[in-house]
This record gives C-alpha cells, sequence and structure tokens, in this order.
C-alpha cells in the first residue's frame, strides 16, 4: 500500500502533455547519414528511450544478447571495451565498432564503456558501414543519441538499489527558455562495493565509483539553421581485473589472490558543436569536437600473490574532429544521395613502466640470463642484482591524423532501389618512443667485485599511412511495407604500433647487454620490427528482409551474412614466460551466419526473440610456432541468444495504472577461449525477471538478473604462463524509482 501511495502523490503529467514539444521540420537528433534518405540495407537494432530503460540497457555493454551476433564481455574495467561482431574483434588497440554519440566519433576505446542516462535512442548497424563512417566499423556502428530539451522539457529523476550496496541516482532538467532556445542539465552518479573479493587483502576486486554530467543547448537561430552544442563528462574510479587463477587439469577456479593493487581511473571530456542547416531538398551539416581524455591504469601483471612485476600505464589524449555532410533530403526524387568530407587529429602521450620485482627478477631476469651464462662459463655461477626490484619506464608519442572524402547514391527504379557508395581514407600515424632501464650487477665467481651499472636503452620513431578505399553495392526490393535486400560491403580496421611489447624487447636488450659483458652474444626473441602491425580488411556480403506481419503486430527480420576477412589483427604472446603481448596481422578468417529478430507487440502482451549464429573459423594463422588454420576464431560466441516477454496488467484506478511482468533469458556460447579450441566457454543462459508498478510517469521496478546464480566464465587469457579467468556475475536484485514531472 505505501508504494501505491507513492505513486499516488507524484503528480505527473499525460504523455500528451504540453510539456512535450515536437518540431515540425528539424530533428535534432536524428542521425543526419541515415534521416530520411536511404533505407537502410544492413542489419540493425534499434533502442527507444523506453526500451532502454524497461530493459536496463546501461552501459554498451547491455546491448550484448538482445542485439545479434553482438557481444561485449564484462570483464577487466571500465577501460576494456572488447566488442565481438559476426566473429570480429580484437582484446586490445582498435575495435571492431565505431561508437558516436550525438552524430560525433569516439576513437580511442578506453572510452567506450560508459554509464547511459537520458539516452532518447540507441541504433546498433551490424556488418561493415565503412563507407559512410570509415576507418573501424568492420562489425558495425553503434549511434547513441541523448535526449533533446525540444523533445521533452521537464524534470526526470531516477534511483536504484541492489545488493552489494549497488545504486545509482540521476537528476536531468529539460527546459525550453524561449521558442528558440532550448538547453538541459543531466547529473548522474553510480557505485557499487562489487562481488568479488580478493583474498589477500579482504577489499573487493570490483568495486567502482562513477560519476556523469551533461550539458545541451539548443538554438533555432533561424528557421533553416540549428545549433547543437554539447558538453559531456565522465569520470570512474574502480579496482578492477579479477581475474582467478585456473588449473587446466581440474577445472579449479581459485579465489582472486594477488598482492598489488589493480585500479583504473578515467575522466573523459568531450564538447561537440554542431550546426545543421536545412532548405527546400537538401540538408548539410558541421560536427566538429574537442575530446579530452586521462585515464591510469595500476596491474598486477602477474595476478598472484608473489611480487613478479606491476604496470603503471597512463594516457593523456586529445582529440579534433571535423565532418562535413550534405545530402537530398526529396523523398519524391529517384535519385538521392549523400556525401561528406571527415578529418581528425589525435595527440597521445603515453608512460608505461613496468617495475620488476624480486620473484620476477629472479624467474624472468636472472633464469634467463644465468641459463646463458652458464653454457659458456662456470655451471655453478650466477648473476646477481644489487637492488630488489628495478622499472623499465617506456615513454611513447603517438600523433596520428587521417582525412577522408565519401559519397553514396541510392536510385529508385518502381520498388526497386540501387544504391552504390565509395569512400576515400587517408591515415598516418606516428610513434616517438623512449625505453630505458639501469640495473646493478656482478658475477658471484669474481671476488671482492663491486656491482656494475648497466644502462639498456632504445629510443627512435616509426611512421606508417594507410590510404583505403571502401566500396558498397545494395540492392532492396520493397513491397508494401517490406523489403528484401542483398549487400556487398569493405571494411577496415587501422593499423598501428605494438605498445606493449617494448617491455619485452628492453628485456631482451637488457639481458643481452649483461650477457654482452662476457662475451656472449645471445639473439632476442622480439625485436624493434615486432612494433607495427597492418590494417585489418574485411569484405561482408549479406542478404537481409524486413517483414511487417499481423497489422503490424508482428515485426521479423533476418539475415545471412558471409565474411571474408584478412589481415585479421590478433593478439599473440611471444614464447615463454613473456611479460608482454602484441597485435599480429597472423589470420585469414572466414564467417558465415545468420540472424533473426522477432517482435510481437499486442495489447497487453509483447514478445522478442533476437537469434545470433556465427561460425567463425581461420583460413590461415601461422604465428610462427603453430599453424591453426581450420579452427574457429576465439572469443566471439557461436551464439547470441534473447528472449524477453511482458505482460501489461491494466487497472481502472487513480493510484496505479498498470503493473507490469517481464521475463527475460540471454545466453551466449560456444566462446573458444584460444587458437587451439582446447579450451571453452559452453553456452551459458542468464534467467531475470521484472516487475514495475506504473502511474503516469511514474514508476517502481522489482528487479533481478541471473535468477538462477549461474556460474560462467566471461574471459580467459595466459599471463607468464598461468591461465586467468574472470568468472560472469551471480545473482543480482533490487529495487529502481523512476519519476517526470
Amino acid at each position: 500500500m505505501s508504494l501505491l501511495l507513492l505513486l499516488g502523490l507524484i503528480s505527473i503529467p499525460s504523455e500528451q502533455s504540453d510539456s512535450v514539444h515536437k518540431l515540425a521540420e528539424i530533428e535534432i537528433v536524428a542521425p543526419v547519414k541515415q534521416q530520411g534518405v536511404f533505407e537502410q540495407c544492413a542489419s540493425q537494432s534499434v533502442f527507444g528511450l523506453r526500451q532502454i530503460e524497461n530493459r536496463r540497457i546501461e552501459t554498451p555493454k547491455d546491448l550484448s544478447f538482445v542485439t545479434p551476433n553482438f557481444y561485449q564481455p564484462n570483464y577487466g574495467s571500465k577501460m576494456t571495451s572488447s566488442m565481438y561482431v559476426r566473429g570480429l574483434g580484437t582484446r586490445i588497440d582498435h575495435p571492431s565498432v565505431a561508437l558516436y554519440v550525438d552524430n560525433i566519433p569516439v576513437l580511442n576505446k578506453n572510452a567506450y564503456d560508459f554509464d547511459f542516462y537520458d539516452i532518447g535512442r540507441v541504433e546498433m548497424m551490424r556488418g561493415p558501414q565503412g563507407t559512410l563512417y570509415g576507418r573501424n566499423a568492420t562489425g558495425g556502428v553503434i549511434n547513441v543519441f541523448t535526449m533533446s530539451p525540444f523533445s521533452y522539457e521537464g524534470t526526470r529523476f531516477s534511483a536504484s538499489y541492489g545488493n552489494e550496496n549497488t545504486f545509482d541516482v540521476g537528476l536531468s532538467v529539460y527546459k525550453k527558455i524561449t521558442q528558440k532556445v532550448a538547453m538541459s542539465i543531466s547529473l548522474h552518479h553510480r557505485q557499487s562495493d562489487g562481488f568479488f573479493t580478493n583474498v589477500f587483502d579482504g577489499e573487493k576486486a570490483d568495486n567502482f565509483i562513477a560519476d556523469g554530467a551533461r550539458m545541451r543547448y539548443l538554438h533555432l537561430i533561424n528557421q533553416n539553421l540549428t545549433a547543437n552544442y554539447i558538453l559531456s563528462f565522465n569520470s570512474i574510479r574502480q579496482n578492477g581485473f579479477a581475474y582467478s587463477k585456473y588449473d587446466l587439469q581440474t577445472n579449479e577456479i581459485q579465489p582472486i589472490n594477488h598482492n598489488d593493487p589493480c585500479l583504473y581511473d578515467r575522466l573523459a571530456i568531450t564538447n561537440g558543436l554542431t550546426f545543421r542547416y536545412h532548405k527546400d531538398n537538401i540538408i548539410a551539416e558541421s560536427s566538429t569536437s574537442f575530446q579530452y581524455l586521462k585515464d591510469r591504469m595500476i596491474l598486477d601483471q602477474d595476478f598472484l600473490p608473489q611480487s613478479y612485476f606491476t604496470l603503471i600505464q597512463k594516457q593523456n589524449e586529445k582529440t579534433v574532429t571535423q565532418e562535413f555532410v550534405v545530402k537530398s533530403n526529396s523523398v519524391s526524387s529517384g535519385w538521392q544521395w549523400i556525401g561528406g568530407i571527415f578529418g581528425f587529429y589525435r595527440s597521445l602521450r603515453m608512460n608505461a613502466p613496468v617495475t620488476f620485482k624480486q620473484t620476477g627478477i629472479d624467474s624472468l631476469i636472472l633464469a634467463n640470463a644465468n641459463r646463458g651464462i652458464q653454457n659458456y662459463l662456470d655451471p655453478t655461477g650466477a648473476i646477481e642484482f644489487r637492488d630488489n626490484n628495478f622499472t623499465i619506464f617506456s615513454d611513447f608519442t603517438l600523433p596520428n591524423f587521417g582525412v577522408s572524402a565519401y559519397h553514396q547514391s541510392s536510385y529508385n527504379i518502381g520498388n526497386l532501389t540501387l544504391t552504390a557508395g565509395l569512400r576515400f581514407d587517408f591515415e598516418h600515424t606516428f610513434i616517438d618512443y623512449k625505453n630505458y632501464s639501469e640495473i646493478f650487477f656482478r658475477y658471484n665467481k669474481w671476488q671482492n667485485q663491486d656491482f656494475k651499472q648497466i644502462n639498456s636503452e632504445m629510443t627512435g620513431n616509426k611512421s606508417v599511412s594507410f590510404p583505403e578505399l571502401l566500396p558498397k553495392l545494395s540492392v532492396m526490393y520493397r513491397f508494401k511495407a517490406n523489403n528484401v535486400y542483398i549487400s556487398l560491403a569493405r571494411g577496415y580496421k587501422a593499423g598501428g604500433f605494438n605498445t606493449q611489447i617494448f617491455s619485452d624487447i628492453l628485456q631482451s636488450k637488457m639481458q643481452a647487454d649483461i650477457m654482452q659483458q662476457f662475451g656472449v652474444h645471445p639473439d632476442g626473441s622480439s625485436t624493434i620490427d615486432d612494433v607495427p602491425y597492418k590494417p585489418e580488411y574485411s569484405w561482408n556480403c549479406e542478404i537481409g528482409s524486413s517483414l511487417y506481419l499481423l497489422s503490424n503486430k508482428l515485426t521479423v527480420n533476418t539475415v545471412l551474412f558471409y565474411i571474408d576477412c584478412k589481415n585479421q589483427q590478433l593478439t599473440v604472446f611471444p614464447p615463454g614466460k613473456s611479460t608482454g603481448r602484441k597485435m599480429s596481422n597472423a589470420g585469414h578468417m572466414r564467417s558465415i551466419g545468420a540472424e533473426l529478430s522477432a517482435k510481437y507487440t499486442g495489447e497487453k502482451v509483447s514478445l522478442s526473440v533476437d537469434y545470433g549464429y556465427t561460425n567463425a573459423k581461420f583460413l590461415k594463422f601461422e604465428d610462427g610456432q603453430s599453424n591453426y588454420a581450420g579452427n574457429f576464431v576465439p572469443y566471439a560466441p557461436q551464439n547470441t541468444l534473447a528472449i524477453i516477454g511482458d505482460y501489461n496488467l491494466i487497472f481502472d484506478n487513480k493510484n496505479l495504472e498498470k503493473i507490469v511482468f517481464q521475463i527475460t533469458y540471454k545466453g551466449a556460447g560456444r566462446i573458444f577461449w584460444n587458437e587451439d579450441n582446447m579450451i571453452s566457454q559452453p553456452f551459458y543462459g542468464l534467467l531475470g525477471a521484472q516487475i514495475s508498478l506504473v502511474k503516469g510517469r511514474a514508476r517502481i521496478n522489482f528487479w533481478a538478473e541471473n535468477l538462477t546464480n549461474t556460474e560462467y566464465n566471461t574471459f580467459y587469457f595466459k599471463s607468464i604462463g598461468n591461465s586467468f579467468v574472470q568468472r560472469g556475475t551471480p545473482l543480482q536484485a533490487g529495487i529502481a524509482v523512476s519519476c517526470e514531472f
């Protein structure tokens, strides 16, 4: 009764209130590359405001399962933004999915994982979108659009609380100041004590505090010109990388147990200014952004209670982007077109010192050096270090810039639409590196010998350029409200430099410098030639359809696709107990699959099913050690599934309008964890439920996820010869309250 009283006391305008304002001619949040010009010959999932809130889509990772063949596992930290689509994806460096927020591109994947609040719409297009979006869109594009103060006016409040002291609170104010000026301010806070404990110190290994703020200013300068300015801020402070040692022989997962901290902090600020000009049959848009990102990762890289080595990685990045787009806007014309130019400049400074401690010195440095020395000198002799720790310093400057021009045209011939497009991309990236370390050593067979200082250093620079052509062809046939299409498109993912291999290279050089004091000249396992890696290319062919049945109550979208991907960027590890990793163009793979999205909406009942199947295999994979041709591509799930059912119980009551019962089932798998396909996560399913009490624009939700407390793993990797996994989040439950007034 108290809950019903709370709902009754909140005075909320109806859905048709005068506080909701629509614009007749200018759609403020519409994607300029799609609005009214092209029916998309692409598999896509679209989520509106109510779907986002009702399905608890709170971060981009929550698009997993509900978007067929899209999977972004929750592991590591907010820095970890590995996305897999149709078998494409990588663990480090460039993503396979492009991200745009209010038509502004997010170029650094470290900023991909952010909290959704007051999001009006999210679109996920799958398959290469390189013709219109360019680099790093081989798997697709996520378009996020925040709420417009011209589309909604009022105040929004939300709060929720769940187990492990997990809670968030948000407050937003949307105000139409004049008929031509509107603005909004949104604040958001989320935190959690975490679900996993590090037994070494008893601290939670996954607690976090996240804050966000956004200001949006819209000005209708005249009937043809609109200005849109957005300033957004988000920060995260968290313990992370809750990795447990995994015994491959017994399948036993040990408790999280590391002696050094694992932390991640991030500050991201985005300024975006967009001008949209609309007159007659033309729409032109200019989008300018300045983005600032500063983050820090502290990592116990051995994830063990022993003192091997730690990493502190700090990044400071400034990015400027500019895009001009012009397109036709006449639905009656047989020819529709869009064209544009895009440019960006990124300035990234990174320092990533690796500190070796006593266990790491003994087992990773001295063991290798003494093994080589003892082959030439006294077998009982050994090298000794003066200090019980030393640091390999790595400083990088990584500027890069890119420019591109693109055009796409569609010709309507009756019910048939032919589309062709081409983009030219040019990107230049540069690295300036300085890596150095000093140690004091002596040989125990030399009597009365003082410790001798050895300085190892690598400095230099490299640069690479990538000119690319990204074509697209498609044919669509429409019959009534339905359509079928076939498309062929090329995508590419940018190349770059392997900064994470430098510590291995300098280790090899340092050991060689020591051994040269004894006249021994060993070969290093890693060289500076391992630093650059090339772009990844893919061709995607797909056949799809959209059907609207049962008087539009049932919508069915289907897709069949084939992908050929060359120069595939794969994360590989040097042999032995190495400390680094690198990106290698070792793979050539093909992916075959299908997608189904079906939704039935009745008066009281709605049911949606989203299923994706991917069969991704290596046609070629030779990393210099093994040949995995014919094996499945790791980390990308073979199946994704989401089944969501809602039942609305309607009341004729002034205190309560309806109760909504929701049941969800989400699953993914099988997921192979390595290229030899010997380790995998079988298909797992997560059951969820939600009960919502609704009165006008007030809502109370009782929710639960992973009701059966299913155990599963979201990640597997190896470090210095040991295997580790991160377990999936256990049962979660809570209550959420939201209202608009």
